[in-house]
Parts: structure tokens; sequence; C-alpha cells
């Protein structure tokens, strides 16, 4: 037990200082592996409830931590022989068979004495207690002998192949063993088992750890208390962990803490003896004199001295190796060892609480609550739980509780989504255990986590609000409805859910809430409670949904809906979940479609007619059929109600404008004239209806609309209003259903040739109707090619083609021209989206076809329409000015901004525009990261498998015109290297020199087509001035971004290159002006050392090795390491 001094209570959530210095010193290795907790600013922190950093503790430590801490202060900034960083070179691909049978061979160094331990445990197929057996056996022999190979065993388990002699003077003297095992290892070796990867090095981690616990276990009785065995391992263990050698630190420590954790096992059991012994004995002690057997009670007394005896040694042991072992390793440097230590005494205190779950062991796992590292954050939070889900441990973890609460609830928002599911988890048991701890405030931040975009975070987050809000509980009373039905229990759930929703703020994320709900509540599928609270008048006792509760309700409803049936989670939510459903998820999930279809289709039109003026509410609830078994209509003789639901959908499309609406219209009439359904008939004469009532009104209203401009009158806002709405109906009924049967494509067009030619501008369409009559036309066009191949005949393909010909070149000249120069950016912006779709449908896939009359269908584009559309994305994405605006309208406007962008790198990747044509888009990747980083970050990656070289040069020629624009907006007409557009081209250099990853041999021809194209461009321009450097001498320095890239005999290629496009024979004078040059040839010349690659960020520790060479993994490896996210 530690001791406390002064009497004072121990401190127990302020870390020691020694905790910060070494997690600020020693731990600079590691910290890329997670953000430190003190830095991340948190909703929590923010509010003021966690400290930035935890307090110094002033003089409450115990008396033997700081003397030591002090002591390992000062060799921890040395750097340890064995802790050397790896190469960061990638290691040389050999073929498969050598590299194993060069592991093999190097396993086998450690491993020459086949009768060593370490050999055993490492290649033996025998059970681990039999090879403990053996030993014990050996130790009974010659225990001198067995005490050699058992510590052999922990040098060799560390990767060292230095041997212990037998003749060993007793008592031993460890520190020499460690002294001279430290200088026979092998310092140029980065691993050893522990850490190195692979089936079999894993399998004999874990038969290290067993036959350490075994090796107890089977000695437990006498053995471990012969003075010998465990004095001398439990010496050596100690020294070891405490080596500067990194791999003898890491294995004596868990191997300790194994030992650790099989004493406590040990210690339970005399334990329990101890305890059912002193019973004994005091009921033979309390019979009378006559009935007491006198030997009996003194071979009592003597178990239960020998007991004790031995409780008192295995806790001597124990304290003596936490004190040496844990309290020094688990602020290690490195973070395995730190994880091993929190691990186990979670375990200790899990299996043994009356010795060690107590505030001064607790408060270790306090402290390291803070590590930089998620994996150590991970495992104290998994020791934790354990105790918490323990009812009687209860009283023990209050002061802890509440000491620690505070950081434990920050931890719900950590940067690892693992440490944050096992945070919230151990919320929840606090809530369970402690209630009246958690503030709030607290709760509040974890509510906030049911719209993670992580999954397993949002659904730990919303067990947590089933604990604290939504369950069923037993003072809930009935309630009524108005005509007296009783309604179902989870109403009330329901009812606080919509309420909860609506406070959350975040309206547009319904599909988030119930995701993170449908596996642990009921309530999110209780359609049939759903549907009662909107259709039922409320009871006496009840109140009455207002508007806003409403359609929060429908959403959630719907929201269920879709997700029961597809089984799919919402857009964006990152999940671990497997792609492909197995057959009994395939039966759960058309079961509840069938329960839904069965549930909806009796209520869905009485809910329509409710709400049949409300489009918000319609646009939710005419999505519901989307998800129906159609076949259920029939089956259970439905078809009035299918009826019903067809007529109010008619009933829809001729009352309601509203674009959601009539989206959700089309789509649902599309999804109910599903071809083969049984409802198929019924449904197509419906669309039918439908269909002849939108064409008909629009030719009424365009006839209208065009006798009054041959009259030369005015069209009034009723007339604008009309042609605009007949056209907005048509033109989405289109997106769903081909509407060429009614051959409409010349009328439409006939608008939209009008607007493109200028004549006669007062008779154009309104601008709405005209973007509208746009997509009318793109639809036509798109259903004509999908009829051409797959409905249409024999006999006629021929006219039919060449008519979808006509009326593509027409309508796609016309897009050119309105998108270069419309009358407004809305028609504009129509034509553009326009031609880049109809570019990739009516691209070179076409040209491949077997028929030859779709071949004729392909379309090629021009360079003069490249440049329109090129023109285009410049002048609407890339513009920076900024409009004051409110962010809602912004964020929409973002979000047109990066569809545009998207279309016209969507033409480049499918290789229908050339690639040089994306040097103008490239050219913002760093600039505009923020808002377009993720689309120009795949468009380069795609650009780079069409051809790297043409990739090189179109990169080459993003940088070239970055740097003329420079040289055109200076005065002088030259660029400063210290401004900052300099500076940031540099940036922009270095960003496109990633992109070719590591392997320099793949990327020789296309790196080196960048040196040869830069070399020329900045020799090119010379003055007339034979003295002065070139005008764009200095673009060498943005070339230098490069250099790492090139192999050492390409850099003589290029020098050679370099030296005949610019003699190296420069003037001495205006040497400043030639500086750029200067440089640029001896980073060729000495690139390999002047001039280093950026290292991407890598595990703390050793990689991974390659047992085969892949060069698909690798190229996503180096997509992975070399084009990390850009942080302006």
């Amino acid at each position: 037990m530690m001791a406390r001094r002064g009497g004072k209570r121990i401190r127990m959530d302020d870390p020691p200082p020694e905790y910060e210095e070494l997690h600020s010193d020693a731990l600079n290795e590691s910290t890329s592996d997670a953000d430190s907790p003190t830095k991340r600013m948190t909703r929590l922190r923010a509010r003021g409830g966690v400290r930035d950093k935890p307090p110094i503790i002033d003089d409450d430590e115990d008396e033997f931590f700081a003397p030591i801490a002090r002591k390992r202060k000062a060799p921890a900034v040395k750097k340890p022989p064995a802790e050397r960083k790896e190469r960061v070179e990638r290691p040389r691909k050999e073929p498969a068979e050598r590299a194993h049978h060069e592991r093999i061979d190097n396993e086998r160094e450690i491993t020459t004495d086949e009768n060593s331990l370490y050999y055993i445990v490492r290649h033996s197929k025998s059970p681990i207690a039999n090879i403990v057996d053996q030993w014990i056996e050996q130790y009974k022999t010659n225990r001198e002998t067995a005490l050699v190979a058992l510590m052999q065993f922990f040098i060799n388990a560390s990767g060292c192949k230095g041997k212990i002699s037998e003749d060993i003077q007793y008592p031993v003297d460890h520190t020499a063993i460690i002294r001279r095992m430290t200088e026979e290892f092998d310092e140029e070796s980065g691993e050893y088992p522990l850490i190195m990867t692979g089936t079999q090095w894993k399998k004999f981690k874990n038969h290290f750890c067993d036959f350490v616990q075994t090796l107890v276990k089977q000695c437990q009785y006498s053995i471990i208390y012969d003075q010998f065995l465990m004095d001398n391992v439990i010496s050596l263990l100690t020294g070891l962990s405490d080596s500067q050698v990194r791999a003898f630190r890491h294995t004596a420590t868990l191997a300790a803490m194994k030992l650790m954790t099989a004493l406590v096992d040990v210690a339970l059991l005399v334990s329990n003896n101890f305890d059912n012994a002193a019973k004994q004995f005091e009921a033979e002690r309390v019979k009378s004199r006559d009935r007491r057997a006198s030997d009996r009670l003194d071979s009592l007394m003597t178990k239960r001295s020998e007991l004790e005896e031995n409780m008192d040694e295995i806790k001597s042991m124990l304290t003596y190796m936490f004190k040496s072992v844990f309290v020094h390793r688990y602020r290690d440097s490195l973070p395995d060892i730190r994880a091993i230590c929190m691990a186990e005494i979670g375990i200790w205190m899990e299996n043994y609480p009356q010795n060690f779950l107590d505030d001064s062991y607790l408060k270790y796992i306090g402290w390291t609550l803070h590590d930089k590292i998620g994996e150590v954050r991970l495992r104290c939070l998994q020791s934790l739980l354990p105790l918490y889900e323990k009812e009687e441990l209860k009283g023990k973890l209050e002061l802890f509780t509440s000491k620690f609460k505070d950081r434990i609830v920050a931890m719900t928002l950590d940067k690892e989504f693992e440490v944050s599911v096992h945070a919230v988890k151990l919320v929840i048991s606090i809530l369970k255990i402690h209630p009246e701890i958690l503030a709030d405030k607290d709760c509040e931040i974890v509510y906030e986590l049911v719209y993670s975009s992580h999954r397993g975070v949002a659904q730990a987050a919303a067990e947590f609000l089933n604990v604290r809000l939504f369950h069923l509980t037993n003072d809930m009373e009935e309630t009524k409805t108005k005509r007296g039905k009783v309604r179902l229990p989870n109403t009330p759930l329901v009812r606080d859910l919509v309420q909860f929703f609506i406070e959350s703020e975040l309206h547009e994320h319904g599909a988030y809430l119930v995701d993170s709900f449908i596996d642990s509540n009921e309530m999110v599928r209780d359609w049939e409670c759903m549907t009662d609270l909107l259709l039922e008048e409320p009871g006496p006792n009840e109140e009455l949904l207002d508007n806003k509760q409403e359609s929060t309700l429908i959403e959630i409803m719907v929201s269920s809906v879709k997700q029961s049936a597809s089984g799919e989670v919402p857009v964006g939510r990152a999940s671990n979940r497997k792609f492909t459903f197995t057959a009994k998820e395939l039966k759960a999930i058309q079961d509840e479609k069938a329960k839904l279809t069965e549930h909806f289709i009796v209520t869905l039109p009485a809910l329509l007619e409710k709400y049949q003026a409300d489009s918000e509410k319609l646009a939710n609830l005419l999505a519901v059929p989307q998800y129906f078994d159609l076949n259920l209509y029939t089956t259970n003789r439905q078809e009035s109600n299918l009826q019903a639901l067809l007529d109010k959908i008619n009933q829809v499309m001729s009352m309601h404008t509203g674009r959601d609406v009539l989206e959700t219209c089309a789509k649902t009439l599309e999804c109910l004239c599903a071809e083969g359904s049984a409802t198929y008939t019924r449904c197509n004469i419906a669309r039918s209806n439908i269909i002849e009532s939108a064409v008909n009104k629009y030719k009424d209203v365009i006839e209208e609309w065009r006798n009054l401009i041959q009259g030369e009158e005015t069209p009034n806002e009723d007339d604008i209003y009309n042609i605009t709405i007949a056209l907005k109906v048509l033109s989405i009924l289109y997106s769903s259903h081909n509407l060429n049967p009614w051959d409409l494509f010349k009328s439409l067009f006939q608008d939209v040739e009008e607007a493109q030619s200028k004549d006669n501008v007062e008779r154009c369409l309104p601008n709405e109707a005209l973007a509208y009559c746009i997509e009318a036309c793109y639809f036509s066009i798109s259903w004509g090619l999908y009829y051409v191949e797959n409905d249409c005949e024999a006999l006629n393909v021929a006219d039919v083609v060449a008519e979808l010909r006509s009326n593509l070149d027409s309508f796609m000249s016309a897009c050119f021209e309105l998108t270069r120069d419309g009358p407004t950016v809305q028609i504009q912006e129509a034509a553009y989206q326009s031609i880049c779709d109809l570019l990739i449908i009516f691209s070179d896939q076409l040209g491949r076809s077997e028929i030859e009359h779709i071949r004729s269908l392909e379309y090629k584009s021009r360079m003069d329409e490249h440049l329109i559309l090129d023109n285009f994305v410049q002048h609407y994405v890339f513009s920076l000015k900024q409009d004051a605006v409110q962010d809602e309208t912004r964020i929409e406007e973002l979000h047109k901004k990066r569809n545009f962008l998207a279309c016209y790198c969507k033409l480049v990747v499918y290789n229908i525009i050339p690639t040089m044509r994306a040097a103008t888009i490239f050219k913002y990747y760093v600039k505009c990261y923020n808002d377009y980083g993720d689309i120009i970050k795949a468009t380069l990656g795609k650009a780079r498998e069409i051809n790297k070289v043409n990739f090189a040069m179109t990169l080459l020629l993003s940088l070239i015109t970055v740097f003329k624009t420079l040289l055109e907006q200076s005065e002088d007409g030259t660029v400063s290297k210290s401004s900052q557009e300099f500076l940031d081209l540099k940036e922009l250099a270095k960003r496109f020199a990633l992109t070719f990853g590591f392997d320099a041999l793949k990327n020789r021809d296309p790196v080196a087509a960048i040196h040869r194209g830069g070399i020329y461009f900045a020799a090119n321009k010379q003055p007339d001035d034979p003295v002065r450097a070139p005008t764009r001498l200095l673009f060498l320095e943005v070339l230098n971004e490069f250099n790492y890239k090139l192999l050492k005999q390409d850099k003589k290629v290029i020098m050679s290159f370099l030296d005949k496009i610019i003699p190296p024979g420069m003037p001495s004078s205006r040497a400043e002006e030639w500086q750029p040059l200067a440089l640029y040839r001896n980073s060729l010349l000495h690139g390999e050392t002047d001039q280093t690659a950026p290292v991407a960020t890598r595990r703390a520790y050793v990689r991974k090795r390659r047992d085969h060479d892949e060069d698909e993994e690798e190229e996503e490896d180096e997509e992975e390491h070399n084009d990390p996210d850009y942080r302006g």
C-alpha cells in the first residue's frame, strides 16, 4: 500500500508533474498518433468545465514517487541506443519466397539452442501447461540450471542473442547480466518479437503471456514461496524494465505485469482459503471441550498461520513489483508499455478489489486518461468499465468518479472514435450507479453525439438517452384519444423524442437520429403509435401537437420507414458495417417491409388527406410508398386504397407547385409503375392520365403565350406564372418518366433556340421557365438514347437515330452558346449542367458499341467548346468575390459551386476533355483547399492514372500559369521571391510533388518531363542585356520542389539538359539574379543531402513489413501517406 505524506488525502484528479514532463519531452516521437486531450477544444472546455492542463500536485504525492521520478528525468532526454528511429527509405522489394526464408533465418539466429525455453515456446505444438510442467521437473532436479533457462527465456524473448552463463555466482548479480546482454544486443535491429507482425509472432506473444501466468499457477503451492525463484525472476524483470533498450523494457514490463496478474489470482485463492480456515478454526474453537478435537484445532491454527504467511509474502511481491515496475512504466515513453500497464491494473482491480480497488491505485488510471495516445486512453476506459458494472464496487468508486468525471465526459468527444464509444459507455455506467454526479451540462454533451458521423458513437449516445430519458416507467399514466381509443405504451416516448429533436435544432438530420436509435429502442419503429398521434384527436389529458411537432414526427417516421425497408444507414455516417447483407438480415428487412406496407396501405391515404395543403409534410409522406411491397396491395385485397393513393398523387400534382413535392410525386409514381408488379396496369393508367394532364396544360399555356407575343402584347404576372409552372411540372415528370411519345422536343427546343439567337429578346420565355425548358430538352434527349438502346424496333431505328442525332447537335450548340453568353446566370447554369451530363452520356462508350447506329451517336466535343466550359468554371466557381449573405445562403451557394466543379472534373476523369484542361483547376488546389480540396485531390489521382507524363505536364502548366500571372501583376515585370504569392506557388509545387508517391522508379518519366519543361520555360525569355538573367529564371526555385523525386542517374541527365539550355559560365556581375540557377544546380548535384524528401506521418514505431509485391496496394499506400489532408 502506498504511503501518504503527513496524513493528507491523496489528490487523484491531478497527474504528477513528472507525468506532464514525460509527456511533453519523451513522448514527442509518438504525438502523431493522437492529439493531446489538453489541446483539443471541446464544447465542455469552452464552457470552462475541463482544465486545459491538469494542475500540478504540490506536496501530497507519495513519498517514494518524487525521488524516483527526479532520478529518471535526466536520462529521458538522451536517446536510448535501441530506440533509434527507423529508416524512412522504403524497403527494397524482394521475391516473397526469398524474403520468407531470410526471416526464418533471422529467427533461428536467436533460437539456435532447440532445448531453450524460447525455442520450445516459439515452435512447440505442446500445450503451455506441459512445457511449464517439464520446466518444473527440471527446477526440482536442479533449480540453478532451471533458473538460468528461465532467465535466458526472457532475454531471448526480447530479441537478444546474448547467452547467460550457466556457472553464474549466487546470489545472482542481475545488473551485471543486464549490462552484458545490453552490450550484445543488436542495436541496428529495430524489431523484436513483441512488435513483429504476422500470425506466428502474434501467436508467440500469446504463448509468452500464457507461459508466465501458467508458471505461477503451477508453482503456486510451494515453489513461489521458496525465496529463490520469485526473488530472482522479479529482480531480473525489474532490472530489464528499467533498461534504456526498448526491447528489454517492453518485454520485461509485459512479463512483470502478467506475473502480477497471476499472483493476484493466487492471492485471491489464498485469501479465500485463509477465510475458510479462519471460519473452521473459529467453529472448532467454540465447541465444548468434550467435543473439541485438539489435534484438529492445532492443524487448523497451523494452516491459518501458513496461509497468512503466504498471503503476506504474495502481497510483499505485488507491492514491490508495483512500486518498482508499474509506477515507472505507466508513464513510459513507449505507448505500448503504457497500454499494458493500464490493461493489467484493470484486471487486478476487477479480480482482487479488496486490495487494488483503492484510490491510491485508481489515481494512476485517472492520470493516464490524459494520455496523448488513443490506444492508451482506450485501455484506461476498458479497465474502468467492468468495475462500474458491479454494484458491490459502487462505494469504492465514488471519490474517483467525482474527481475524474469531467475528464471522462470530455473523452466522449475524443478524436479516436473507439475511445469516444467507450467513454460514452462509461458515462452510462456512471449514470446507473451515481446518477446524481452527472450535471445537466454533462448529459447535454452526450446528447448531441446521437448526431455524430460515426455510427458506433451515435448508437452509444442513444443508449445513454435510453437509460436517462427514453424508457418506460411504471408511473406513466394510460392516456386515451378523444374517441376513447387507448394510446399505445410508446406514445409518451415518441412525444419526448419529437421534443428532443426540435430542441436539438438540427432539423435536417432526422435520418441520423433514427439510425442512432433503430437497433436499441423500438419506439422509432412503432408506426402505429406515430400515425395515431397524427390522425387521432387528443383526449382530455393530452396536449395537441403543434405544426412543428407534426412536421418533426413525420420526418422521424419516414426516416424510420426508409431505413427499415432498405437496411441502409444514412449517407455520410461512417460505419464498419459490411456492404452485403446475410440471408438472415435480408429476411428481417423483408419482414419489416411487409409490416410497414400493411400498416401504411391503410393509413397513408388518410394522412395525405389531412395534410394535403402542407407541402413540407406532403414531401415526406409521399415518399413512403417508394418502400412498399407492392404485391401486398393485391394479396391483401387493398386495391381501393391503391386507387385512393393514386387519386391523391394526381390531386397533389395539379394543386402543388413546390419542387420537393412534385419531385417526390414523380419518383413515387415511378416506383408504383414498376414493371412486373401486380399493380402495374392500374398505376400505369393513372400515370398516363397525370402526364396527359400536364402535357395538355403545357400546350395550352404555351399556345396562349405565343399568341400574346405574336400579337405584341405584354404577358401579365398570371401568364408568366402559368407558363413557368407548366414547364416546371413537365420537366420534373420528364426526369422520371419518358414523355417522348407526346412529341414535345420541337416545341420545347423552339424556345431554347429563340433565347440563344437573341434576335427577339422580348419573345423569350421568363428566365425560370426557360431553365425548366432546357432541363426538359435534356431529359428528352436522354430518354431518346434509352429508347434506342432498349426498346427501338430494328425497322425504324435509322430514322429514330437520325432524329436523335439532329436534336442532340442542335441542343448542344444552343447550350454552348447560352453557357458562353446567356441572358442570366440561371440559364447559363442550366445549360452548363446539361452539356456536362450529355457529354458523359454520349461519350466514346457509344463509339465502342457493337451496333452501328449507336456508334453514330457519339458526340466529340471541340477545343472551343472546352474553352467555354473552362471559362464558366473559372468565372462562377473560382470567383473570389464574397457577397455579404447569410450563412445558410452561402452554404447553398458553395454546394452549387462544388456541383459545377464536380461536373467539369468528371469530364477530365472520364477523358472526355484533355487532361491539360484541368491545369486551370489544379492551380487552385492550395488556395481553395477548404472549399474544393477533396474534389481536386480526387481529380489529381484519376488524372495520374490516365497518363502519368501527360499528368505531369498538366501540373507544370498549372505552375507556369500561376507564375505568368505573378509576372503580369508585378509593376517591374519581375517576381519577388519573398512575396507571399511566390511562397504560395512553391507550396503548390510541393503539394503536386507529393502526388507522385514514394516509388521514384515508377515516376521517372513524368518527373523528368516536369524538369525539362520547367527548365525550358525558365530560360526561354532572354532579356536584351546579355549580362542579365532570364526573366523567368526564378521559376527554377519552384522546380526545386520536385528534385527529391529524381533518381540519381536522372539528376545527371537533367544537369546535362540544363547546361545545354543555360550554359554554366554565367557572368559574375548581377550574381543575385542568377542565384536561382545556382541553387537549382547545387540541388541536382547534392540533392540527396541538401534536399530531403518530406516524410509523411508514420506509425509511432515499427512499420509492418510487406511480404508480397502488390503494386495496387502500394499505390493506395502512397496516396494515403504522401497526400495527407492539407491544413491551411
